[in-house]
């Protein structure tokens, strides 16, 4: 099997992968799986370029499925960068209420007993 072929196989795994999304408790599985296919895929893409490796879209279908597959990946990626930033704001904001629940007079800057003479 060369090199095209194994770079469609893992960008296929991948692109399967990516489209469910786990519970927060599985995420970190998740995210590993996702990692160690992107650099599966990287070595391969690296090895494909030292080969001087030249993509001939317009002749190959395999170049072809694998550029379909690349604009896939790329989407949901973002879409899974997407969930785990809003889960973080969440987390954030949960933080910042909590500590607001626990002191509510934290932010709150008064000069209570302080008492400046101008008389002097």
């Amino acid at each position: 099997m060369d090199n095209t072929q194994k770079l469609l196989q893992i960008s296929a795994k991948l692109f399967q992968h990516l489209t469910n999304m786990p519970e927060e408790e599985k995420r970190d599985e998740y995210i590993a799986k996702i990692n160690s296919l992107l650099d599966e895929r990287g070595i391969l893409m690296e090895q494909m370029q030292h080969e001087q490796f030249v993509l001939d879209l317009k002749s190959n279908k395999s170049h072809i499925m694998l550029a379909e597959l690349d604009k896939g990946i790329r989407e949901r990626l973002n879409n899974v960068m997407k969930v785990i930033q809003d889960d973080l704001k969440d987390l954030q904001n949960a933080k910042k209420h909590e500590r607001q629940y626990i002191n509510p007079y934290a932010s709150v800057q008064v000069m209570d007993g302080r008492y400046y003479d101008k008389k002097n």
